[in-house]
Formats: C-alpha cells, sequence, structure tokens
C-alpha cells in the first residue's frame, strides 16, 4: 500500500466517517488517530499563505468576537470553551464531516475503531432534513424497531434535527445503555412514525456468515471495515479454501465503511501485488494528480484466480465503495444488486501541535477508483442490477441471521422466515454457475 499520510488516520465512512451513534460522547465517533504532531500546521503559518496580511485583519475581528462574547455573554464561559466553540463553528461551517475534537471524544475513537460501542445502532449521514440512515445495525435496537436504511430522523426526544453537525446529530442520538430515546422517522414515502428505544451495547463482528452453500460455492459477508477485519477476511478465506471451494461471494450489502486501511487490506488479498485499489484527490480537482494512491501490497496469501461475485446495495457505502469500486475497475469480480450509497469524502483526524489532547477532523479529498470515477456522489453501479422492495429485503435479513445463528436449525428457529428468499444471493450464485459453464466450454 503507498499513500497513507504519516501519522494520520484515514476513515472511509459513510458520509465520510461512521456515526454509529454509539455511547455518549460530547462530539461524535470518529477514527482513533496515531499521533499526529508532524502533521499539524503551525497557526500563523496556516493563516497567511503568501504573507497575506489581509487574514490577519481577519483573524484580529475573530480574536475580538471571542473577547466581546468572553466579556458580555450573560452567562460567564471559560475562555477555552469559547475559543473551542470558536474552531468547531469554523469547521462544521465546511461541511457536516468536519469538526474539532477535544479530548473526551478523541479518547473515544479506539473503542469505536476495535468495533464496539454503546447506543442505538445505526449508521447515519447528515443531510439537509435530518439524519439519513445508511443501515441499521444487526441485531441493535434501531434494527429490532424496524429502523431501516433510507429513514430519515428528523427529531430526537422531540428536538428537531434539521440543519445539525454531524458531530451534534450523533451526540442527540447517544446515550448510556439502559437509557430511553425516541425518536421521530420520516420513511421514504413520506410517512412519519415516532419509534421509542432503549440504547444498548454494540457490538460489530466484521467478518460473518462463513459458510460453504453448495455446489463449490463459498459465501461471507463483511459488516463493517473495523481494525481486526482484513485479518479476519483472510481466516475466513482459509476456512473456505479447506472446504474445497471453486467460487465465492463477498457480501457487502448495508456495510457502512470503516477505515481505508482496512479496505485496502481486504482488496489486496484478491488482487495482484502492485495493482491500484483507489486514489485520493483534493482541492487540485480530477484532472490533478492524485494525493496519495493506495496499491496492493505485500500479503501473506491471495486469492487472485477465484471467481468471485460480490452483492452491494444502497447500504454499501464509502469503503465497501472503495473495494467494490477496484474490483469493477479491474474486473476482478461481478458486482450484484444495486447501485451504492455514494458517499465517499475523505476525513483526516489531525492532532493539534499545540495541545496535542484535541483534534481536527477535516475533509481533505474524494475517493476515485482505479479507472478514475469518483465515487462520490455516483456510487458503485452493478453489472448485474437486482431490485429487492424494502420489505423484500427485511426478509432476506431475518433469513441471513437465521442462517447464520449457531444452532438455528434445530432451534425451531426456521418458522420465523418459512417463505425468505434472497432474490440477489440467489442471483450472484447463478452468475458464478453460468461463469463455469462458459469457462469450462
Amino acid at each position: 500500500m503507498r499513500g497513507s499520510l504519516a501519522g494520520v488516520k484515514q476513515w472511509a465512512w459513510a458520509a465520510g466517517l461512521a456515526v454509529l451513534a454509539g455511547g455518549c460522547a460530547t462530539h461524535g465517533p470518529v477514527a482513533a488517530t496515531q499521533p499526529a504532531a508532524a502533521t499539524a500546521v503551525p497557526a500563523v503559518a496556516a493563516a497567511a499563505p503568501g504573507g497575506d496580511e489581509a487574514a490577519f485583519d481577519d483573524i484580529a475581528v475573530l480574536t475580538e468576537a471571542m473577547l466581546l462574547v468572553r466579556r458580555y455573554y450573560v452567562e460567564e464561559k471559560p475562555f477555552k470553551d469559547v475559543v473551542y466553540g470558536a474552531i468547531n463553528g469554523m469547521l462544521t461551517e465546511l461541511d457536516p464531516n468536519s469538526s474539532f475534537l477535544p479530548p473526551k471524544p478523541l479518547a473515544s475513537l479506539e473503542e469505536e475503531t476495535r468495533g464496539s460501542f454503546g447506543g442505538i445502532g445505526v449508521n447515519v449521514g447528515v443531510e439537509g432534513g435530518g439524519v439519513k440512515v445508511i443501515a441499521p445495525i444487526e441485531d441493535s435496537p434501531a434494527f429490532k424497531a424496524g429502523i431501516h436504511a433510507g429513514d430519515t430522523i428528523t427529531a430526537v426526544d422531540g428536538k428537531k434535527l434539521a440543519g445539525v453537525s454531524m458531530d451534534e446529530a450523533v451526540c442527540a442520538l447517544r446515550g448510556e445503555k439502559g437509557s430511553p430515546v425516541k425518536v421521530t422517522l420520516e420513511r421514504e414515502n413520506g410517512e412519519k412514525v415516532d419509534v421509542a428505544l432503549v440504547r444498548d451495547d454494540i457490538k460489530v463482528t466484521s467478518v460473518k456468515g462463513v459458510r460453504a452453500l453448495g455446489d463449490g460455492i463459498g459465501y461471507l459477508r463483511i459488516t463493517q471495515f473495523s481494525e481486526p477485519v482484513a485479518e479476519d477476511f483472510a481466516l475466513a478465506l482459509a476456512a473456505l479454501d479447506k472446504a474445497k471451494i471453486t467460487d465465492l461471494i463477498i457480501d457487502l450489502r448495508d456495510n457502512p465503511g470503516g477505515l481505508l486501511e482496512s479496505a485496502v487490506g481486504v482488496a489486496e488479498q484478491m488482487l495482484p501485488k502492485g495493482t491500484e485499489i483507489v486514489t485520493v484527490r483534493g482541492r487540485e480537482g480530477a484532472g490533478a494528480k492524485p494525493q496519495q494512491r493506495f496499491e496492493a501490497g505485500p500479503c501473506e496469501r491471495r486469492y487472485t484466480d477465484l471467481p468471485v461475485a460480490v452483492l452491494v446495495n444502497g447500504g454499501s457505502a464509502s469503503a465497501s465503495e472503495i473495494v467494490a469500486g477496484a474490483f469493477k475497475a479491474h474486473k476482478r469480480a461481478v458486482l450484484v444488486g444495486e447501485t451504492t450509497y455514494g458517499k465517499a469524502s475523505v476525513q483526516n483526524v489531525i492532532k493539534m501541535a499545540l495541545r496535542p489532547d484535541c483534534a481536527v477532523r477535516l475533509t481533505t479529498g474524494y475517493y476515485y477508483t482505479p479507472d478514475g470515477k469518483m465515487i462520490h456522489g455516483q456510487g458503485i453501479a452493478p453489472d448485474v442490477q437486482v431490485a429487492m422492495s424494502k420489505a423484500e429485503w427485511r426478509q432476506a435479513q431475518m433469513r441471513r441471521l437465521y442462517d447464520e445463528m449457531p444452532g438455528a436449525k434445530t432451534g425451531g428457529l426456521q418458522k420465523l422466515v418459512p417463505d425468505a428468499k434472497d432474490e440477489q444471493l440467489e442471483r450472484a450464485k447463478e452468475v458464478l454457475k453460468g461463469a463455469r459453464i462458459l469457462h469450462k466450454g
């Protein structure tokens, strides 16, 4: 892999990062970050590029405004709070995914990177009218309450979310295990409903459902691209190899993303060494030289000849789109399902040199597939389009949970999903079998 920024960990979540609406913090969850003082830019140097003295006049205006707040505001505020608020206001004005991270939210990052957190269990992105649900997390309170991808959370406990930043939205949704919360939803058909939830501890297993489907076809599902996913993916592939599979289905549906390095770590196990996986391009535009280029690096074992189908849908976002886009660009896999979410902006979490217990989360670029296509706002279109209604997808999810649950077949749970059928999975199996016949012919 080439191109990682020294001391900065990049996340490839839907809407730029994962908003796993988990345990309570002052601000929303972001990437766990390595020490990044080397990447921080001294404030004066950054304020006036090229020696523009007008920039110093603008900084003076900001300073005066903060001093006026400090002196005249109706309640006395610590000056640190005023400064931190000014910084956060500056960053959230840029886009919903940029923000200031004081010590508490910064300290919560590693917990979520490891795939464990507390809350209602939804992955969301901020849009104009509220908070759009990208995907609920299985077995979470949100999933059990019937919250779907595409729902918009317009209010939490009666407080409207229109116009809020990502961090404000997350803070409204988060809370301690056992605490109640009421969310107001607007469905894609315009229906508005109130849903009462009780927050819980959420733990996410990165790779699930590893099994042989019969006829030589193996299956695995990646739920999100957390830190251990590349290693878990390798272990799953080794287990399926022992089962003597000849084809593989990788399920990325409702996978909201995760760490960029984890997406690269998964993709490189299926691609030849040196193959481009994704590039990052910033303010210079699409025609400029990529700021960063990520390619398949060394790994213990590769599966470059294993025929692959990848399942995607509208809940597949960011890191999922990076993997799907790389496979499609290199004709490494057949994509089956629906067009992906189309959220692939880059956020870097950079610790501040002057205050290392604080950081800035800043949008710095967009992801592009190896064939030069921008993912953000576009998504990745499948090679084989198979649409599913919300009801059909819900039934398929329940069937998938049943198939992955230990002892389900002997526990009388089959009656819960008697007629459920996963059309996208079935089509992927047909595609792999058809390609096998053509190859033999």
